[in-house]
């Protein structure tokens, strides 16, 4: 069985100027690895209508399926429902359920003109519930559009989950060795991946105030093979004087 794959468009000035440090990407790689939908690739585009049409086109024929962060609040540089719209050759318009649970969540007179933007989205959209705030993200074909704050991106994806069809979870090992650094080791992480070619096979050397080390991680969809790449790994961290230890280091 293969595992259907995904892409994270992190759509924001904010996250390109540095203004604001983006907190989702983790999360979203982590869930999602956990129920079989590895994600393959991220996205990091600014609040521009061409880049985000032409963008969101290109990895949707790409990828089984596209998250969508940020852009989908009532200012005028929340442009991402209407740049899904536009992808897809749909209106924008509109939603009856989003428009009524927004009308009921505002006072008589506060449901202005900014919020109902919450409430317009492309043609043929179904809502995804949102816990926190109520104005739902959607899902429009394979692409799911979360809002970019991480709390209720959470709650979004908290809700989505279930729903989306995925395959075997990612399983993941680490074993990391203090004192031993990437020269040592190379050439036999090479032949270790050479071994177990399915699976992703990766070095990341750590500082500390008391020295380095590296950790050494093997992923993938075939849990016994993982384990066993692995066990390799702290053979070959053994062979080259080092002390593996089973999880990433403090």
């Amino acid at each position: 069985m293969t595992n259907p794959t995904a892409c994270l468009l992190v759509i924001g000035n904010e996250v390109l100027s540095g203004r604001t440090r983006d907190a989702n990407v983790q999360f979203l790689a982590t869930r999602l690895g956990a129920i079989g939908i590895p994600l393959r690739e991220v996205r990091v585009i600014p609040d521009v209508r061409e880049t985000i049409v032409a963008t969101v086109n290109e990895v949707r024929a790409k990828f089984d399926h596209v998250f969508t962060t940020g852009g989908i609040g009532p200012t005028h540089d929340d442009i991402t429902s209407e740049c899904v719209a536009a992808a897809f050759g749909v209106p924008w318009e509109p939603h009856p359920e989003a428009w009524a649970r927004l009308e009921r969540h505002y006072a008589p007179g506060e449901f202005n003109p900014a919020r109902q933007r919450m409430a317009t989205l492309p043609r043929g959209a179904t809502l995804i519930d949102n816990a926190i705030s109520v104005a739902p993200g959607f899902t429009i074909g394979n692409v799911h559009v979360l809002a970019g704050v991480p709390r209720i991106m959470q709650a979004m994806f908290d809700w989505l989950a279930p729903q989306l069809q995925g395959g075997p979870p990612v399983a993941s090992r680490t074993v990391h060795a203090h004192g031993v650094m990437e020269g040592r080791i190379a050439e036999g992480l090479a032949d270790i991946q050479k071994r177990w070619p399915a699976l992703d096979i990766g070095s990341y050397p750590y500082y500390r105030m008391g020295g380095g080390g590296v950790a050494l991680v093997a992923k993938g969809v075939d849990a016994k093979a993982v384990e066993a790449a692995a066990h390799a790994i702290s053979v070959l961290l053994r062979a080259v004087g080092g002390k593996p230890v089973a999880g990433e280091p403090d």
